[in-house]
């Protein structure tokens, strides 16, 4: 098998006759989603669980096995001995490098300086740290079964000479206006998988550049849109969709697949965010009721941060008076609000309600 070297973008040959029909219902949706966001008040603590649980989903789909329950409670009692500790590192360096990136492009907009600066995170003291993190590699690599060698390749992406120029060229499509918004997105999703322009964690960089491009390009007004949910569902369509693309200049069986993906996942992000939004307004007032304090917003807004924690989390993300803490807590529990596991040394609490929408 030879090395595949992508076209320049645009793509100039599309058959749009293929997936039109599909083009009205994704960006309906996508819309539809943007406008529940912008109902929400405070969408970095509604909606923290969501990208919790795309950092799992999508770090799933490159083989780790931790699960949202298991990376919340690590999160809330750290401990090297946590099974599946290496998996869980990985997940949570992908919220913070997704995180990271939303702050940089502030600076530097949508550059290939930031998505540099997320694989650095991506890959800080996990599997793959040796591998070149933060910069485009300088060796070819290939895509096959564990153990294989390059013979047996699925894929092979472009010699390393070729990746700058690939990449620059992939910035300025992204900065450029192209026909359909979510057309674009599926093209820079795909161009940038074929690049493969780093080592390792190209798969998960990749689908960070889905929310950060819709924010990017104000489709979206919190860069919270995930498509992982989906994609680890339908992974082997998602594979070799894109695959299709390099053996057979397939672009629109692979966007007709992006834009069915937008569609579905978009109804299912609604659904999620809607019965957040709710459980929010249900818990508002019934913490108000029971613990009559001022601090009734900071206490559930420390649920919806951290559904799983210790008391000491609490503390810190409420900044409520240790012993007023100690006590909401305790009238939380005894009325259902929340449960724990009965431990004296390192006890977990559970905001299970919410732990039951995300996951």
């Amino acid at each position: 098998m030879k090395n595949h070297t992508p076209k320049l973008l645009p793509v100039t040959d599309l058959r749009w006759d293929t997936f039109v029909h599909l083009i009205g219902k994704a960006n309906a949706e996508i819309a539809r989603f943007d406008g529940l966001l912008q109902t929400i008040p405070n969408p970095s603590v509604l909606l923290s669980p969501l990208t919790t649980n795309e950092a799992v989903l999508s770090s799933r789909i490159e083989g780790t096995q931790a699960t949202l329950k298991e990376v919340l409670e690590f999160e809330a009692n750290p401990q090297k001995e946590a099974k599946r500790y290496d998996d869980i590192r990985e997940v949570i360096n992908y919220r913070r490098a997704l995180n990271e990136a939303v702050v940089e492009m502030q600076k530097f907009s949508l550059t290939t300086r930031v998505i540099k600066k997320a694989h650095e995170i991506l890959l800080q003291e996990v599997r793959g740290e040796n591998k070149d993190r933060g910069n485009f590699r300088r060796q070819q690599v290939f895509i096959g079964r564990p153990g294989a060698d390059i013979e047996k390749a699925t894929y092979i992406p472009p010699t390393a000479e070729k990746i700058n120029e690939l990449m620059s060229n992939l910035e300025k499509y992204i900065h450029s206006d192209d026909k359909d918004l979510l057309i674009q997105l599926a093209v820079v999703h795909a161009q940038f998988e074929m690049i493969h322009p780093f080592m390792d964690g190209n798969g998960r960089v990749g689908r960070m550049l889905m929310p950060l491009f819709l924010y990017f390009k104000k489709a979206i007004s919190y860069p919270s849109f995930y498509l992982s949910e989906y994609l680890e569902s339908h992974r082997d369509e998602y594979y070799l969709a894109l695959l299709d693309i390099s053996k057979n200049n397939n672009w629109e069986g692979w966007i007709t697949f992006f834009l069915k993906a937008v569609t579905e996942q978009s109804k299912e992000n609604i659904a999620k965010a809607k019965k957040i939004i709710s459980l929010y307004d249900q818990k508002k007032q019934r913490i108000m009721e029971l613990t009559r304090s001022q601090f009734s917003i900071k206490i559930l807004d420390a649920l919806f941060t951290m559904p799983i924690f210790q008391s000491q989390d609490f503390i810190r993300l409420s900044k409520i008076p240790k012993a007023s803490a100690f006590r909401y807590i305790g009238i939380l529990e005894k009325n259902g609000v929340i449960s724990s596991n009965k431990k004296r040394k390192n006890k977990l609490y559970f905001f299970n309600k919410l732990l039951d929408i995300v996951k």
